[in-house]
């Protein structure tokens, strides 16, 4: 064991200064070599004539021999510094990694929860701290990594960074706890609608002309015992031997939910139609509402034109019955290289109807 000294030059200004080492020498067949102990730094003030002392006194300290001669104070301090110290090996070409936490898709969803001021709505709601953070990891948990509530409590306290993000530690929060949050947001869930929707208007400018509205049903591969509303329908996936819910959604023209609602799996979808539009807040009389032909029933069209709503919908006649003398009203080739002709048909001298040739989706235009 010896100490080198090294001169090293410095790529900045050119200047050169003094490193010291602590180095060990072995032999590996026929071969010497050096292997580094401690790195000692720019500093080391130990003169050159006492480096063979310290070193000798650093290797009997390792192999707890005692001193028999006495040495400079200075010299013994500095061998049990070295030699006592609790060193760690690093090697430099690996590296080693633990509870890594993600947070780039965190901190977008974070900023668009912001953005949509929904953390002083829960507030505002009556949640408390943990409860509005117990939110936020539950929402930002479905946009991020969607999964049931014990998925999502997983995934915040092991692999997601949002904690950082919002100050709150998600391994003091009850796996009980998400479950009470996720009833409270359901209680609110008008409420949320509404206020998200006005923030939406707000920071896009929309102008609710136009309302979508359309209805699936999803099934449950258990018994849904507990669910009311989880019972034997007609499924969309062709799951008739399980239970369904009807879920509503009503969308803007820019895609923007405005309302949602849960329905029993057998609900009738035209049956659906005045609860949902009666439950827009500011709807107004003048907006255009897009439906397919299962909820355009005569009785639907009927209550839509009592409350002066205007209405696009595929019409559930088979046939025209109407007048053949249609007068053309645009020829539309955005996005087909041949293009096709609508027309405008009356119907009952109350309807106006739009009539694309059958030839160019054969089976489907009426």
């Amino acid at each position: 064991m010896y100490i080198r000294q090294t001169t090293t030059r410095s790529k900045k200004d050119g200047s050169t200064y003094q490193s010291y080492r602590l180095v060990e020498s072995f032999r590996i067949g026929n071969k010497v070599k050096q292997q580094t102990l401690l790195n000692l730094g720019a500093e080391f003030s130990i003169p050159r004539e006492y480096w063979g002392e310290l070193t000798n006194r650093i290797e009997a300290i390792l192999h707890h021999q005692p001193n028999l001669l006495p040495l400079d104070e200075t010299i013994e301090a500095e061998a049990q510094r070295m030699a006592t110290a609790d060193y760690c090996t690093v090697d430099i070409d690996s590296i080693e990694s633990s509870e890594l936490r993600s947070v780039g898709l965190e901190h977008m969803a974070y900023a668009a929860l912001q953005s949509l001021q929904l953390d002083f709505q829960l507030t505002a709601l009556g949640l408390n701290r943990a409860e509005v953070a117990t939110a936020i990891g539950t929402i930002v948990g479905r946009m991020v990594a969607p999964g049931s509530e014990l998925s999502t409590h997983r995934w915040l306290q092991r692999e997601s960074g949002l904690g950082e993000i919002i100050d709150y530690d998600f391994n003091q929060c009850s796996l009980s706890r998400l479950y009470r949050v996720s009833d409270q947001l359901l209680r609110h869930r008008d409420a949320l609608e509404t206020h998200l929707f006005m923030r939406e208007c707000t920071l896009f400018d929309l102008n609710c002309t136009i309302t979508l509205y359309d209805l699936t049903n999803t099934f449950f591969e258990g018994s849904g015992k507990y669910n009311d509303q989880a019972v034997r329908g007609r499924s969309k996936e062709k799951r008739c031997d399980c239970p369904l819910v009807t879920l509503g959604l009503v969308l803007d023209s820019s895609g923007f939910p405005r309302s949602s609602r849960v329905f029993a799996g057998n609900a009738s979808e035209p049956a659906t139609l005045e609860t949902m539009v009666t439950s827009l807040a500011g709807a107004k009389a003048s907006a255009l509402i897009v439906m397919d032909a299962g909820i355009a029933t005569e009785a639907n069209l009927q209550w839509l034109q009592e409350r002066n709503y205007r209405y696009l919908v595929v019409s559930r006649k088979p046939k025209w019955n109407g007048t053949r003398n249609y007068r053309k009203l645009c020829v539309y080739k955005a996005r087909m290289k041949s293009g096709f002709t609508a027309n405008r048909v009356t119907m009952k001298k109350k309807w106006n109807c739009i009539v694309a040739p059958a030839a160019v989706r054969p089976g489907k235009s009426r």
